[in-house]
């Protein structure tokens, strides 16, 4: 029960611009200072920080000490969280977790990444020798092949996937801290007609590298109500898994494990799909929303373009999605991206999304991808609900 007994009490959220003349401990500073008005807490009454890995902040080894050193924090408990994309919800359930240990009682959550501005990383492993040497050059070329096997097993009809494209950036639009450059509502036509990058993938198909930040204070259910809080939000179930298939030599790259990890969460949670009120997934290319879908099980395999289609995804809809844009459409902060659609599902649970808040919030799936892997789907698949306090 360690998880339910977490309680998410405030969250903060920066500006998303396309680049930033601003060091990314500005934006963290920024965060705290928010989170601290919003709660009432002083800063010396946090005493844990997880953060998500940073580009800005990849060649140093002593990135979440540097950064409370940085922001006055004296801390019991201390640690960057490195599953990419899965690490901002990874981060609430390490976060109950140690609450429940008694290593801490107040977390901050802190995701910020000035990767436009300031990009200090350098992969290694099989990238430099077995990929990039033959033209695959990233996530787009990744998922260029990820999503030419779906259309070869399944079909595809692109004309979903403009969908998803056009209803982000709808909600992108009153959306006010969504990267100004992308709050411009698109139509089916601009999506099929942008240029290609790595075909079958499209300039609208990807995020745009952007700088900002956001965060969040977890502390126990017990002390949100002792603090007398007026709305937070509790985590009912997660579910991560790394290495999907590792063992296998021929992996099925349209697979992932998010088939796994949402049946756990919403095992724990003790949820339906037709008893999700949102769904806020991870959206670095359009693709992986549609395997996202049938991996979680609300549709079944190779039915992901019928599914989109026939579904309404708007805010007011059957399945709001990405109501704040998404990362696509609001801007992808570096490797703190995954924390875009996670403040966005407790903004919505918080009954705070203004002109796009989503009619009587029950609950919202939040979920995380984390990095590609050589000839497999993403490395880590994890998938959280959360919900109003009961």
């Amino acid at each position: 029960m360690a998880l339910k007994d977490a309680a998410v009490v405030a969250f903060a959220e920066t500006k998303i611009v396309e680049k930033s003349d601003r060091h990314v401990w500005d934006f963290s500073g920024e965060i705290l200072d928010s989170l601290l008005a919003k709660t009432g807490y002083d800063k010396k009454e946090i005493d844990g920080l997880i953060m998500s890995p940073s580009m800005t902040g990849a060649s140093n080894p002593f990135w979440s000490q540097l950064t409370s050193d940085y922001l006055g924090l004296e801390l019991d408990y201390c640690e960057t969280i490195d599953i990419g994309g899965c690490s901002p919800i990874g981060a609430i359930a390490r976060a109950a977790a140690a609450i429940d240990a008694g290593l801490c009682t107040t977390v901050f959550l802190l995701f910020a990444d000035c990767w436009a501005s300031e990009n200090n990383s350098r992969i290694t492993a099989f990238r430099p020798e077995w990929t990039h040497p033959y033209g695959l050059m990233g996530p787009p070329g990744s998922f260029g092949l990820i999503t030419t096997r779906y259309e070869h097993q399944f079909g595809l009809k692109y004309e979903a996937l403009a969908k998803l494209a056009v209803t982000q950036r709808k909600h992108s639009v009153l959306n006010p801290n969504a990267c100004e450059k992308l709050r411009k509502e698109i139509t089916t036509d601009d999506y099929l007609n942008s240029r290609m990058i790595s075909e079958p993938i499209r300039l609208l198909d990807s995020v745009m590298t952007c700088d900002g930040a956001t965060g969040l204070i977890v502390t126990s259910r017990k002390e949100a109500k002792r603090r007398k809080f007026s709305k937070f939000a509790v985590p009912l179930g997660y579910g991560e898994r790394t290495n999907f298939n590792v063992s296998e030599n021929l992996p099925d790259i349209t697979e992932s494990g998010h088939a796994f990890a949402g049946a756990k969460a919403m095992k724990a949670a003790g949820l339906k799909h037709d008893q999700i009120s949102m769904i806020q997934p991870y959206d670095d290319f359009l693709i992986a929303m549609m395997i996202q879908f049938e991996m979680l099980g609300f549709c079944k395999r190779g039915q992901g373009s019928d599914y989109i289609l026939d579904t309404d995804l708007t805010f007011k809809g059957d399945l709001p999605l990405n109501t704040g844009g998404g990362q696509i459409s609001a801007g992808q902060i570096g490797l703190a991206g995954g924390s875009t659609n996670l403040i966005e599902g407790v903004r919505q649970l918080f009954g705070e999304g203004g002109d796009r808040q989503v009619p009587n919030p029950k609950n919202a799936m939040i979920t995380g991808i984390g990095w590609i892997p050589y000839a497999r789907n993403w490395g880590t698949s994890a998938v959280m609900i959360l919900a109003p306090d009961a």
